[in-house]
């Protein structure tokens, strides 16, 4: 018979330990920093109806969803995002649920769109939410919940960009382009991506715009400098329409909110230039890049959608949050050389080389897990070269070495892997608490 060839569909990809360690690891500071500000767990299927999905994105987004029709002959979709998930979810259980309501969900979500660096055809989604509420108050924790995310994961230098889209929908209406929109706003999307003149070429075919108009809304995009500057060019930018107006004094709240709440204003930037290609955002968005590798893109972004649950309910559900690009994020710390290199969740490693002593290593090592560290028993009675040697090359911290005088003597050699160095602590499985803390310190320490 001949062998299948084992291989992965393009655009996906395996998590060998190495990676997936440190993704899990990411996942759980999410959780934390999301609990930590209030927000509880949701899940929602993997698939949808198809109406659910599809016109809430975008054009390019409904190319992009993997869709087919089940054994019932019903059309159906697999989430690209988890946002409009969202919305279906909120409109069918707010009632029990009530307002505000603040969720985080953490899962897969799949688009066929072409895969590049960074970006994959399935990837996980790390998304928190406030729904039912038009505050303030609940644009500006969405800031610190970003700024704080990046912050413990053990990011120091990213910039948080923030936009109203009020301002450019007011700009719009000055124009009499209000019916526009949509086209002029992912025209604008790819300004950096092809620049001034191509994205106004663009804009004028296909928003069919004139030269002066599109100039106008590049006016606007190109509005750069300190937040104090852009906030005073504006208003005289935007044709000193209300609309415009409005969405200014709400970027001006949400820069200062988020200063008072403890986001570094060096992390800060207005940038009216950003408009994120999905229609369903209404108000202020925003984009997160890490500043020793912009390059990758976006690794948290979001913004507030006022809207988006219209389709599903009469009830007015407006929202705001933001999505962690978690296999981005893992791409970037790959790059910079920031993922730890431990193909093992376990920091001890219990050498196994005296077949007599079995049901030591055994209670040895559920002892240490009972103090709360991990350890793993090696399973072959081996060269003891050989079990270190694995051990090594694992990432685990620390070697545990009993033979039969270690045994008869209550003691266990402790070995640091990386330093090489060696101590005899004392040790029996009535009284192993010297050992634990012993470990402990030098998990606390890790430095050679």
């Amino acid at each position: 018979m001949a062998l299948i060839q084992p291989r992965t569909l393009k655009g996906f990809r395996d998590y060998l330990p190495a990676v997936m360690i440190p993704r899990e690891q990411l996942m759980q500071t999410a959780r934390d920093v999301f609990r930590s500000f209030g927000f509880a767990p949701i899940d929602t299927p993997t698939l949808e109806h198809l109406e659910i999905l599809t016109g809430k994105g975008s054009e390019e987004t409904d190319r992009q969803i993997y869709r087919f029709q089940d054994n019932g002959g019903r059309d159906v979709g697999m989430r690209f995002d988890l946002t409009v998930p969202l919305a279906r979810f909120a409109a069918q259980h707010i009632a029990t649920l009530g307002t505000p309501f603040k969720r985080y969900h953490i899962g897969p979500v799949w688009r066929g769109e072409n895969p590049q660096a960074g970006r994959y055809r399935e990837f996980v989604q790390c998304d928190f939410d406030t729904i039912g509420t038009e505050s303030v108050l609940a644009d500006i924790e969405a800031v610190a919940v970003i700024d704080k995310l990046l912050e413990t994961i053990g990011f120091e230098r990213f910039t948080i960009s923030i936009n109203n889209r009020t301002v450019l929908a007011g700009l719009l209406q000055h124009l009499g382009l209000a019916d526009r929109t949509v086209p002029v706003l992912r025209s604008l999307d790819k300004l950096t991506k092809i620049g001034r003149e191509k994205t106004a070429a663009e804009m004028c075919r296909v928003a069919q715009i004139d030269a002066h108009q599109a100039d106008s809304v590049l006016r606007l995009a190109e509005c750069d400098g300190e937040a104090s500057e852009i906030l005073e060019q504006l208003p005289e930018i935007s044709g000193g329409n209300q609309r415009a107006a409005e969405g200014i004094d709400r970027l001006r709240d949400i820069y200062q909110g988020a200063l008072a709440a403890g986001v570094s204003e060096r992390r800060l930037k207005l940038d009216v230039s950003i408009a994120r290609g999905l229609d369903y955002y209404t108000g202020v968005i925003f984009e997160t890049t890490l500043d020793e590798l912009p390059g990758i893109g976006s690794v948290c972004s979001g913004g507030r959608y006022d809207n988006l649950a219209e389709l599903y309910t009469k009830q007015h559900l407006p929202g705001i949050g933001a999505s962690l690009g978690l296999d981005r994020l893992l791409a970037a710390m790959e790059q910079l050389q920031l993922l730890p290199t431990a193909s093992t969740p376990a920091p001890v490693f219990i050498a196994y080389f005296d077949p007599a002593h079995r049901d030591d290593y055994l209670r040895l090592a559920t002892n240490l897990r009972n103090a709360g560290i991990g350890a793993e028993v090696y399973p072959d009675a081996k060269k003891l070269g050989a079990q270190l040697k694995y051990a090594a090359s694992h990432g685990f911290s620390i070697a545990l070495i009993a033979g039969g005088n270690e045994w008869s003597e209550s003691r266990c050699q402790l070995k640091r892997l990386v330093t090489k160095e060696t101590e005899d602590v004392p040790y029996s499985h009535d009284q192993p608490d010297q050992l634990a803390a012993r470990i402990e310190s030098l998990l606390r320490d890790r430095s050679p």
